[in-house]
């Protein structure tokens, strides 16, 4: 699809303001002129500098959106003002160089662009070398001298014409590079628009293989006890001998629901599991009694790190466990990664009457914001699969941290045997 350029209202305010600006400079400009008496005696009448301040501004408020016309318009009123002698010249030249620009800069047909203004260059220059010649060939026969190739009067023709080259080599140059600029910046902001896209569709791969990791993991957890509930129901099937033909049976489907519980959710995991992806991981039977392993492995990484409980421990769901217990083990891995040369880290467990919480806090370099990666929505997606909460921020010292909150029913707040309160 070609670049092209569309003026917003933004710019559209600017134009009017700068059309005022020099209507206004346009004034003041032709009445100091008339007073200085620039032309002399062939000087136009005053009023003629208002008209023509009125012509060679009002177009400006509409160069981006026509500025092949808004030129031609300018470039005809000052060519009309100089030869009448209008006693204004300095607006008209700005008025001028901005409609030229104007048309490299906004104008969308780039082969009418470049022919607006080469037809204006070479028509301007034309005019100019006429003009010029002739007024040079006037002075001369009123100063008796031959307009040789040495005149003075020559020499100051080619001065103008050298400013002049100048001018509209300017003109044409920076109306070009105004329109690359713009065109990059546009293509800039399609890359910058696309990349974002792309991040974004990342993200949500990340985000669902994890709810893939999480949902297997949950699968393990499950598993796991319906396969204690059918060896259970198993066992009892011989021991229980009242009505053994009844008990016989119903033992007998609950062996055999479990089986295809088991069964079931196997497929299941087969099903979220990505082709060719490792099924070879052991099953996630995790506590949190494991998070002291976890620090162990940490500081034998290089990252010390303490390890505390606070309260008394209760019984915590497994699935509330693993995912309490892969909440610390990624804030200790970005730790590791982003603290930096000397940092420490301490994660603390506490147990409370309405639930348990997960504390990893971390030394190192000071973070300014956080940018939301693909491990903190991981962390997130387990807090919420757990029904609970969790804060990830910067700390003003240095370091960040992590806070997981799980509330637990009333029924699972009961107590286990006692672990140790600090481990390194």
């Amino acid at each position: 699809m070609p670049f092209t350029r569309t003026p917003t209202d933004r710019d559209r305010r600017n134009d009017a303001l700068l059309a005022g600006v020099l209507f206004v400079g346009a004034v003041i400009s032709a009445a100091l002129s008339s007073i200085a008496q620039i032309y002399g005696d062939e000087q136009a009448p005053l009023w003629t500098a208002l008209i023509y301040a009125v012509v060679v501004t009002t177009p400006l408020v509409y160069r981006r959106r026509w500025p092949g016309i808004v030129a031609v318009v300018t470039s005809t009123a000052y060519f009309v003002a100089v030869t009448v002698k209008v006693p204004e010249l300095y607006v008209g030249n700005i008025a001028m160089f901005i409609g030229l620009y104007s048309v490299g800069a906004w104008m969308n047909d780039r082969r009418r662009a470049m022919i607006v203004r080469t037809a204006i260059i070479i028509g301007m220059f034309a005019w100019l070398l006429i003009t010029m010649y002739y007024e040079a060939i006037k002075q001369a026969d009123e100063a008796d001298v031959v307009a040789g190739a040495f005149s003075p009067y020559i020499a100051f023709m080619m001065l103008q014409i050298l400013l002049n080259a100048l001018y509209f080599g300017g003109a044409y140059y920076f109306g070009e590079r105004a329109w690359a600029s713009a065109a990059e910046r546009t293509v800039l902001e399609q890359r910058t628009i696309e990349l974002e896209r792309e991040r974004e569709v990342t993200a949500a791969q990340a985000v669902a293989l994890d709810r893939v990791r999480i949902a297997r993991e949950l699968h393990d957890v499950v598993a796991h006890h319906v396969s204690v509930m059918g060896v259970q129901a198993g066992a009892a099937r011989l021991v229980i001998d009242r009505d053994p033909a009844e008990s016989t049976r119903i033992l007998t489907g609950i062996e055999s629901s479990a089986r295809d519980a088991i069964g079931e959710l196997r497929q299941l995991l087969e099903t979220l599991r990505t082709p060719g992806g490792d099924t070879a991981e052991p099953a996630s039977t995790l506590t949190l009694d494991d998070i002291a392993e976890l620090t162990a492995s940490s500081t034998e990484a290089g990252l010390p790190t303490e390890y505390t409980v606070i309260g008394d421990p209760v019984r915590v769901p497994s699935v509330v466990a693993v995912n309490l217990y892969r909440i610390a083990q990624e804030s200790l891995t970005n730790a590791r990664r982003h603290a930096g040369v000397g940092a420490t880290a301490d994660v603390r467990v506490r147990y409370d009457h309405d639930g348990v919480e997960v504390e990893i806090v971390n030394t190192g370099r000071t973070v300014g914001q956080l940018r939301p990666g693909l491990g903190q929505l991981g962390m997130r997606e387990r807090a919420i699969a757990s029904g609970g909460t969790i804060e990830v921020s910067p700390r003003p010292h240095g370091g960040v941290r992590v806070r997981a909150r799980v509330p637990l029913p009333a029924v699972s707040v009961s107590p286990v045997s006692p672990v140790a309160q600090e481990h390194a």
